[in-house]
Formats: structure tokens, sequence, C-alpha cells
């Protein structure tokens, strides 16, 4: 049995004699090597914020990009909170050896994010108590199922690779030298993590049936919606850093289209077209209403042909060339096709 079920507070001694095929052994130990990765690029926080500011001479930023920035990343210092709960509810959860390892190797990474994340903000001026209701609402999403499919697609190909998109699109900007340097460490951490999702999830989807798959196709939608009125409510302050929203939805759909190609390589098939493409019809019918090319579109019966617009011309070759590693130089992505 390749997982067990969460909550259950027991020790599992038969992690050893999980039965394996060639795929799942390779995918165990690239797994493994997510562990021992971690270990070798663990970074200390202290130090390289520390570092960061007096290279850079502290923080220096408007009252207004300030504000922007206490507002974005009070949200990202919160949720990489909750990613550290999901990844200790992942790590003991999963019972493979190297599945384990990798989410406890998270763990470690988003503890060190959240601390890190608080200091810089303190050292900015301003620690938020809370967060908007759409990404509280999000993340509780994905504390909160007991399944381990969606508690990895929710956080390591959705959360994951929007946070990679936030982090990219401010380090771009150069606004902030302290936070741009330190976003590239993030990010390296972060791509991992995308990484544990990719391995794992090839097995749990295999052995899903048909209202599971349903249940898991409707989580996914739970939380792109979420995700979408969590980038509605940050979008004034990323304008204010001379970033467009749009440009976010863009890229980070971009990021996400990279992460499910590399899920399907490991599934050795393609998803369903016909599923697919409405879900990406949809998606460019939100994005043109929320996120407008032009004109906000005002009142219901422009925003439903705003809605018609987008949901029309979404499978048109809008992606933009990226990577999941800071490390790496972005490549072209396309929507899969049988």
């Amino acid at each position: 049995m390749l997982l067990d079920a969460l909550g259950r507070a027991r020790i599992r001694f038969d992690m050893f004699d999980l039965a394996t095929s060639v795929d799942e052994a390779r995918r165990a130990q690239k797994l493994g090597n997510i562990y021992h990765r971690g270990q070798d690029l663990a970074w200390n926080g202290r130090e390289v914020l520390r570092e960061l500011l007096d290279r850079h001479g502290g923080i220096k930023v408007t009252p207004e990009q300030r504000t922007a920035l206490v507002n974005i990343f009070g949200t990202i210092m919160w949720g990489e909170l909750a990613a550290w709960r999901i990844s200790a509810q992942l790590a003991d959860a999963l019972v493979p050896l190297e599945a384990k390892m990798a989410a406890t190797s998270q763990a470690h990474d988003e503890a060190r994010h959240f601390y890190v994340m608080h200091d810089y903000l303190e050292a900015l001026g301003e620690v938020p108590r809370t967060m908007d209701r759409p990404a509280r609402r999000l993340l509780e999403l994905v504390l909160g199922t007991n399944s381990l499919a969606e508690k990895l697609i929710g956080m390591q190909l959705m959360v994951e690779t929007t946070a990679l998109t936030i982090f990219q699109s401010v380090r771009d900007t150069g606004v902030e030298p302290v936070l741009g340097d330190l976003l590239r460490y993030f990010e390296k951490d972060e791509a991992r993590h995308v990484g544990l999702g990719v391995q794992t999830l090839p097995g749990l989807i295999r052995r899903m049936g048909r209202v599971e798959g349903l249940r898991f196709f409707v989580f996914q939608m739970r939380v792109l919606g979420w995700s979408i009125a969590g980038l509605r409510t940050l979008a004034p302050h990323l304008r204010a850093l001379g970033i467009d929203p749009r440009t976010i939805m863009v890229l980070g759909r971009s990021k996400q289209v990279m992460a499910y190609n590399q899920l399907w390589d490991q599934l050795g098939r393609v998803e369903n077209v016909g599923v697919r493409d409405f879900v990406m019809r949809v998606l460019g019918g939100v994005e043109e209403t929320m996120f407008p090319r032009g004109p906000e579109p005002q009142g219901l019966r422009e925003q439903f042909a705003a809605f018609a617009t987008g949901f029309s011309t979404a499978l048109d070759d809008n992606l933009v060339p990226v990577s999941l590693d800071p490390n790496e130089e972005p490549r072209p992505v396309k929507v899969r096709s049988n």
C-alpha cells in the first residue's frame, strides 16, 4: 500500500516491503536525491539576510513600495507557515522512505523561509498579523484535505508554482535589492519542492477510481479559483511595484503547465484533452474578466463578453518561456496534445 490514511497515529514497519516497478524505483531515487540535495544546499537564513542587508546598505524603498511589499510578502510569510505544516503532514503520511525524506526536507526549507521572511518584514518595518481571505481559504483548503494526492497537487504543483511566479516577478523589477537577492534562495528551494509532487503523484493518480478522480479534478478547480481571487486582492500592490497582474497570470500558468507536463511525463501518458481544453478555456475567461487586456468590464453584460472572449481565445499559444529553477535558462512551454 502506497500511503497511509492521514491522521492515523501508528508506525509503519512495511516501508521496505512495498512492491515497486522499474519506473517507481527510478522516481524513488529522484526523491531521495531531493532530500540529499536539500541537505547540501541548506543555507543559514539569519546569516544570509544579515549579509544582504550589509551589502546593500539596508532596505531603501518609497512609502508606497513599502506598503506594497508588506502586503505581498506578509501573505507569503503566512503562506510559508502553512507550507511548513503541509509538508510536515506529508512527511508523516507518506510511507515510502524516499518520499518521506523529500517531504521532511521541504518542511525544513519552509521553516527557514517562514522565519527569514518574518525577519525581512521586521527590517522593512511591519509584520502583518493576518492575511486576506482568498489566500487564507486557499491554504486552509490544502491544509484540510485528507487526500494525499490533493495535498500534493495543491501544494507542490499549484501553490509552489504561484509563489515562484511572484518571486520571479518581484525580483525582476529590481525594486528592492535585498529582497531580490534573498528570493533567489527561496526559488532554489521551491523548485525542489515541485519535484516532490512530480515524482510522487503518478503512483497516486494511477490508483484513482472515477469518483476519486472527479473529486481530484474539483479540488484543483477550487484551488485555482481561490488562487485567482488571491491575485486579484494583491493586484493594487503588484501594480505599485510596476508589475502587471495579467503578466503574473500568464507567467504562473506557464509554470504550472511546465510542472504538469513533467507530471504527465512520469505517468507515461497525456491527460484527457477534452477536460484539459475546457479547463484552459474557463481559466482564459476568468483571466480576461478579472485582468482584462483593455478597460475593466463594467456590469454583467461587459463581464460576460470579456469571459466569452477569454474562453474562445484561451487555447492560443500565449504561454511564455519559463523555468522552475532560477539557475536554469527559461524554456518554451506548450500545452500537451495527443
